[in-house]
């Protein structure tokens, strides 16, 4: 989990180098599409077997992954890299929340907590003023709502459906979502959506390399965090996983990326902290 938190940091990077030459639909675009293409290899090699049923649901998972997924590349591509790491490791948080609602999920004092935290972490990173959140804020944290909301719906496709099945919905719909969206954008002019519009333009020369290294360290991370979940208790592997939000901070430094001032540096405590509480009470 340690490896996969650092190459999780890399993978970023090499998105906000990217994301210099192409706009972060188009990231996005070839974030997933090196995912189908794995996925699909490996259902190849071994047909899926499920009861399936819940279509909607399985896209749901599939847009809310996708969604959160625009609007944490388009942080990356505008925050430094720690800040946009950390919106989306509110996840778990919300996470919390959602299960408890949907899945009818009992939380203890212990989370309740954790979640009250969370939010205090949330509201010393966003630093409202007069005016309220930005525009960035608001796409971190819905970074972590949405990725949330997947989360939760995943544990009750799980009844229904191989993994293969729900991993390929969330990368199937985060390739073909972008290839419309690069159809329609030309006719709408609305700033504020400028996260998920953009005109495709074909890479070149370097920016291939940070395109590649983008989807190999994304893929790596995968895997390696995947074999982590499978090895020990999972909240011991959450916890561990906070150290990406570290990563992150150091390699964004290298990018040119300030350091964090002491408000938003005790705000990412505060998460890390709740989310720790969360993955130990789970």
């Amino acid at each position: 989990m340690l490896i996969a938190s650092f190459t999780f940091a890399i993978m970023g990077a090499f998105a906000k180098l990217a994301s210099q030459h192409m706009s972060s639909l188009e990231v996005v675009f070839f974030r997933n599409i090196a995912g189908v293409f794995l996925v699909g290899l490996a259902v190849l090699k071994k047909p899926m077997q499920h009861v399936g049923g819940k279509p909607l649901l399985l896209f749901f998972r599939g847009f809310m992954g996708f969604v959160a997924l625009l609007a944490f590349f388009y942080n990356i591509a505008h925050i430094s890299l720690g800040d946009a790491m950390t919106y989306s490791k509110t996840s778990p948080i919300f996470t919390a929340i959602f299960a408890w609602l949907f899945l009818r999920e009992k939380l203890s004092i212990k989370a309740w907590i954790a979640v009250f935290v969370g939010f205090i972490g949330i509201v010393f990173i966003t630093q409202p003023s007069g005016f309220g959140f930005s525009k960035y804020d608001w796409l971190g944290i819905f970074s972590g709502v949405g990725a949330a909301l997947a989360y939760t719906s995943v544990r009750e496709l799980k009844q229904y459906y191989d993994t293969r099945a729900i991993v390929l919905s969330f990368m199937l719909v985060g390739t073909i979502g972008p290839v419309v969206l690069f159809l329609i954008s030309p006719y709408i002019n609305i700033p504020e959506l400028d996260f998920m519009l953009g005109t495709f333009v074909m890479p070149q020369g370097i920016v291939w390399f940070y395109v590649l290294a983008m989807g190999v360290f994304a893929t790596v991370s995968q895997v390696l965090m995947t074999k982590a979940y499978g090895e020990t208790k999972a909240g011991i592997v959450g916890a561990v996983s906070y150290t990406n939000i570290f990563f992150s901070i150091l390699v964004g430094l290298f990018l040119g990326d300030a350091f964090p001032s002491l408000t938003t540096s005790f705000g990412i405590l505060l998460i890390v902290a709740a989310g720790i509480m969360v993955a130990r009470d789970k």
